[in-house]
């Protein structure tokens, strides 16, 4: 039974990737590199952040690389805010009489500026932050604590996150709200990959507060029935949404339908959960299998209901909600050449398959 968790800060509690980027791109022109998309940073960073240093900026003396990094994520920590899911997680934990820890390379200064904004320190028993390598923190903690390691678990985004509780020998789950891929954090082969703290709550009171099922499941879980849709514009431009369950590629809209809902409400539903949009003119195009697929970040079998429809506004105002981490609109022809997840190519293959036969008729 998990009675202790020890938390990462970035990207698990707090979403501070925009600062650190802007920050990170600010020491690597003052190093004369150059500054890096997103994409490019979450796949290259890595800690020990030296090991980054290292490899980019190994020239410069690292008292000049911190010095540059601070100064410039002063200036931008302004950002930081409080992941979705991360104050209700602290609450129940606290609620079940849950010990929690922080273990962190963040700067104890710049904790305190976020802390007093955000208000989690009172949460943690003890924040332990400015650890460079986390693998040497880790057994010290759980000393001084009297912490079991068969009942403690560590939560964080990263691989060095993983290999610090596998090096204490204790539970490791990895969420997908941080700075590393599905793809980086499989490799690293925690106890459990969640997509957020609100789902990993779920997991935590279904199997009575252990990452597995107590008893043995006597029969797989029924396929689970889902909407999504290509969402069209005025322009005709279809709206194309990342995220990073589906292994960072790009995809459409859409999620589960609820007992007793009708599959055109939960698609409505759904839409305007994630993108912020009313839809129209909904058609239905096909039914798709998705059978434990690699792409998806959890083993899953999904029955997918595909859609076409259009946004009611002339001018949509996509908003985005913890799900997506980006969007854009595009022609179809051009969505398709996008890194797509296998449905979404199969969804929009047919659909021009559709509009190809339409325009010979």
């Amino acid at each position: 039974m998990i009675r202790n968790i020890i938390f990462d800060w970035s990207g698990t509690l707090v979403d501070d990737l925009p600062a650190v980027l802007k920050a990170s791109n600010y020491v690597l022109t003052q190093s004369g590199r150059p500054a890096m998309s997103l994409e490019k940073f979450r796949a290259e960073f890595q800690l020990p952040f030296t090991k980054f240093y290292d490899k980019h900026t190994p020239d410069v003396p690292m008292n000049q690389l911190e010095n540059w990094f601070h100064a410039e994520f002063r200036e931008s920590q302004h950002s930081v805010v409080a992941l979705p899911h991360a104050r209700d997680f602290l609450q129940f934990c606290r609620d079940r009489g849950v010990r929690m820890f922080l273990l962190s390379t963040i700067h104890a200064d710049h904790f305190a500026v976020q802390n007093r904004e955000i208000g989690f320190a009172s949460f943690l028993e003890k924040p332990y932050t400015d650890v460079w390598d986390k693998r040497e923190k880790i057994h010290e903690i759980l000393r001084d604590h009297n912490l079991k390691a068969d009942e403690t678990l560590f939560i964080g985004d990263m691989e060095h996150d993983i290999a610090t509780a596998q090096h204490g020998g204790i539970h490791s789950c990895a969420v997908l709200t941080g700075y590393n891929t599905l793809e980086q954090l499989r490799a690293a082969q925690p106890d459990l990959i969640v997509e957020h703290l609100g789902e990993l709550k779920r997991v935590l009171l279904k199997n009575h507060f252990h990452l597995q099922p107590v008893e043995p499941v006597a029969s797989e879980e029924p396929p689970l029935a889902t909407v999504g849709a290509l969402i069209f514009n005025a322009q005709q431009d279809v709206l194309m949404i990342r995220t990073h369950k589906w292994s960072g590629k790009w995809g459409i809209p859409g999620g589960k339908i609820k007992r007793g809902e009708k599959s055109e409400t939960a698609l409505r539903r759904e839409l305007k959960e994630e993108t912020g949009l009313n839809v129209t003119a909904i058609e239905f195009v096909l039914v798709q299998d998705c059978i434990s697929s690699k792409e998806f970040y959890r083993d899953a079998h999904f029955v997918l209901l595909n859609y076409t429809c259009r946004a009611v506004a002339k001018q949509p105002r996509v908003v985005l909600n913890e799900e997506a981490r980006e969007f854009q609109w595009l022609p179809l022809a051009q969505a398709r050449k996008l890194n797509l997840n296998k449905p979404t190519k199969i969804l929009i293959d047919a659909v021009l398959k559709a509009k190809s036969k339409k325009r010979k008729a």
